[in-house]
């Protein structure tokens, strides 16, 4: 194999520019992304007094206190925020299930017929990541219950109402996840 140098350099100074040029993007690599801060409202701070879980709306949760982590109204707004998820994916899948009875024709064309079976292996995939999700919710539901959602499994470290309301089946806290993400990135899973 032939080398390749640039003609304008000696050829130790092209290798040294492209190994310190290498360094520095590896180097960058394994810097995690810096925390999002999320925005309290004060004008919303006490409205969760005088509502509902039902009524309640995502900023006036995030704009509650810190001391008031998890408390029963945020314990009841998660619940049925989970609930609702819950339902939407089980209507979604009575809708796979009519979808997939009545795509049924056969279809002569034989790329015709690929196409309506990649999209049907699609949506199975898609029901198949709802189902998975679907425990989860269960799950949740079930810390809520038990009185330990809304806490990391690793730490015992609260996960923070903002990634709740993002992914509210979260079960690890920001810093836990990354980590977690990590060792499988070296080791594997």
């Amino acid at each position: 194999m032939s080398q390749v140098t640039v003609p304008s350099m000696p050829q130790s100074v092209a290798s040294t520019a492209a190994k310190s040029s290498f360094v520095q993007v590896s180097s960058n690599a394994l810097v995690p992304p810096p925390p999002l801060a999320i925005k309290k409202d004060p004008k919303l701070a006490n409205n969760w007094k005088t509502k509902a879980p039902e009524e309640l709306t995502d900023a006036e949760v995030i704009a509650m206190p810190d001391s008031e982590y998890m408390n029963d109204k945020q314990m009841a707004y998660f619940r049925l925020k989970l609930l609702a998820l819950k339902r939407g994916i089980l209507d979604n899948a009575g809708e796979t299930t009519e979808h997939l009875r009545e795509d049924t024709v056969v279809v002569p064309d034989p790329a015709d017929r690929a196409t309506i079976e990649e999209e049907h292996a699609l949506e199975l995939r898609t029901r198949d990541r709802e189902r998975k999700l679907l425990k989860k919710i269960e799950q949740s539901i079930q810390r809520i219950d038990a009185g330990d959602y809304g806490y990391c499994d690793e730490t015992g470290e609260p996960i923070g109402v903002g990634r709740l309301l993002a992914r509210p089946t979260a079960t690890l806290s920001l810093e836990a996840q990354q980590r977690r993400e990590l060792k499988q990135k070296m080791f594997g899973d």
